[in-house]
């Protein structure tokens, strides 16, 4: 919310001053809560005059419109790149030469899996190394021999 005023602002601008909407700002004013906007005589444009802006301020400020009723205003939400995220979950890691496997083979549905497991296949399988096998194959045997142990 803003209390610096102009010597005359937009609509939109007084409902940026009082932190609402615009749409809200309407609504507010058409319920009498704030007061009316002038019209710019060359350009039919609604806006707000300094003295107007005051009272627009004061109203926000007591939470009482020009027509006596009492409002209550919402606190304003933050925007959304300054709203705190959830904290993630840090992924620990893994000192182990099958890390990329191991979380292949979750993504799989083997989340028990453990990595003497993987290289105890690995190496049944693959003892002389997975030089020149796609990684793709690597990941579906060593899922398809642990699944026919368990």
């Amino acid at each position: 919310m803003s209390d610096e005023t102009k010597a005359v602002v937009t609509v939109s601008a007084m409902a940026r001053m009082v932190g609402l909407s615009r749409a809200r700002f309407y609504q507010l004013e058409k319920a009498g809560i704030f007061p009316p906007p002038l019209y710019d005589v060359t350009t039919r444009r609604p806006i707000y005059v300094e003295e107007m802006q005051r009272v627009c301020l004061e109203v926000r400020r007591r939470n009482c419109g020009v027509n006596g009723k009492p409002i209550l205003f919402y606190a304003r939400r933050l925007p959304l790149t300054a709203q705190p995220s959830k904290p993630r979950k840090a992924k620990v890691p893994r000192n182990d030469q099958h890390a990329e496997l191991i979380d292949s083979l979750h993504a799989l549905g083997l989340a028990g899996v453990t990595a003497a497991q993987v290289s105890a296949v690995m190496k049944e399988l693959y003892g002389a190394g997975t030089a020149g096998v796609a990684e793709a194959e690597v990941v579906r045997s060593v899922f398809l021999n642990l699944k026919r142990k368990d």
